[in-house]
Formats: C-alpha cells, sequence, structure tokens
C-alpha cells in the first residue's frame, strides 16, 4: 500500500468525500496515521475564521495529524460553482502550482496514508488550459476513483480510468459508491465495472441513511490497494 493517494470521481456529488472520509477512519482503525488535502473547494460557508467547506471539515475530521484549516484547504471560494468560474469572478489566478505546493507540505508531513481529494471529476479546469488533474500529475499519486453507481456509471467510469492511464498515473483502486440502489441491474452494471476497471474494487458502498465515516469504512478495504 502507498503511503498516498489522490482520490477524484466520475463526476460532481458521486461520494467522493464520504467515500475518502470512510478511507481514512479505516486507515486510523488500523493504527495508521492520517492526514488529508482538498486543494480547492467551492461551495463554502462563511464563519468568523474565514471560508470553510463541508468536505474539507469532513477530511479534516479523519486526520490524525494535527493540521489547519488553511493547510487542508488553501483555496476556498463561497459559491457553489465550477471553480475556475468561482475563482474568475473572486479575481484569483487558480495555477496548477498554487494548489500543488501546499498538498507537497502535506504529503511532506509523511503520514502512514495520506488522501489528497479532488474537485468534481478528473477534468475539473483551473486557469487557462490547465486543469486538476494537472496537480495530481504534478504530485504523481497513485489514484483511487470513486464511481457514482447510476445509470449511465460504466462510460463515466471507463473514460476517468482511461484519462488517469493517458496521464501517466497509476490506478491504484475504485470504490462503487450507490448513488441510486434503484440503477436497472444493478449487479450487471458491477460486473461489467470489474471486468473492465484495470485496478481492484475496494468495496461497495451501499445508500447509507447515516454515511458517518465509521458505517462507511465498514465495506471498505485498505488491504486491496497496491
Amino acid at each position: 500500500m502507498s503511503p498516498a493517494y489522490f482520490i477524484t470521481g466520475t463526476d460532481t456529488d458521486v461520494g467522493k468525500t464520504t467515500v475518502a472520509a470512510g478511507l481514512l477512519q479505516a486507515a486510523r482503525a488500523a493504527g495508521l496515521s492520517t492526514a488529508a488535502g482538498k486543494p480547492v473547494a467551492s461551495g463554502c460557508e462563511v464563519t468568523p475564521e474565514g471560508l470553510r467547506n463541508a468536505d474539507a471539515l469532513a477530511l479534516m475530521a479523519q486526520c490524525t495529524l494535527a493540521l489547519s484549516y488553511e493547510e487542508v484547504n488553501p483555496v476556498a471560494f463561497e459559491p457553489a460553482i465550477a471553480p475556475h468560474i468561482a475563482a474568475r469572478e473572486a479575481g484569483v489566478a487558480l495555477t496548477v502550482q498554487a494548489l500543488l505546493t501546499p498538498m507537497q507540505r502535506i504529503l511532506r508531513q509523511r503520514a502512514d496514508f495520506t488522501l489528497i481529494e479532488g474537485a468534481g471529476g478528473w477534468r475539473v479546469p483551473l486557469s487557462g488550459q490547465d486543469s486538476l488533474s494537472d496537480v495530481a500529475q504534478g504530485l504523481d499519486l497513485p489514484v483511487i476513483l470513486v464511481v457514482g453507481v447510476r445509470l449511465g456509471c460504466i462510460s463515466h467510469a471507463l473514460l476517468t480510468a482511461e484519462a488517469i492511464a493517458q496521464d501517466g498515473l497509476q490506478l491504484a483502486g475504485w470504490v462503487a459508491n450507490i448513488i441510486d440502489p434503484k440503477t436497472s441491474r444493478l449487479e450487471e452494471n458491477l460486473a461489467t465495472l470489474a471486468e473492465r476497471l484495470p485496478a481492484p474494487c475496494l468495496g461497495r458502498v451501499p445508500k447509507l441513511k447515516s454515511p458517518t465515516p465509521e458505517a462507511v469504512a465498514q465495506y471498505l478495504e485498505l488491504d486491496l490497494l497496491d
């Protein structure tokens, strides 16, 4: 198992943070030290301490290393819109290096298990022609893919896996997060994903009434990570 991974999803709202928090909890339960980062987040709440993102806070809660909010989520925007549009409206240059440097600092803390979580899917735009995937490439981390299981997820998952490979990164594992339990031919869809994705399935997370990190961790197998 690698000490650090980049976690991405087939789309936005597919449960990346839910799964990431579950993986971090599973690592903690195994006695590992944990750290996490979310380089950019939009959809933040204004607080007396500054902008705060619920996903970043959820990751932070699973870190055994003492990290400040600004270390975990260095770039935050209030509107719940695409980060590059939020950055443009805020007059902020959303560069690869601005996101890469703080994440490298987290990795240098050398926790036993670190997750860097993207925003949305693999090709989320930054400034110019850059994408968040360029940050993953700069970090050179193996990737965990969260597949939001619903109609259409097979193509989304396979295209994302192809893009990850095209970018020269290893797909270390994937998680089936069943966001639509009424998906027609659910088992057949999951079997197709298992046949075609070039990495082990780390778990199948059902739609939970209360998807706490502890509840999600029960469905995940860290030991399957390369």
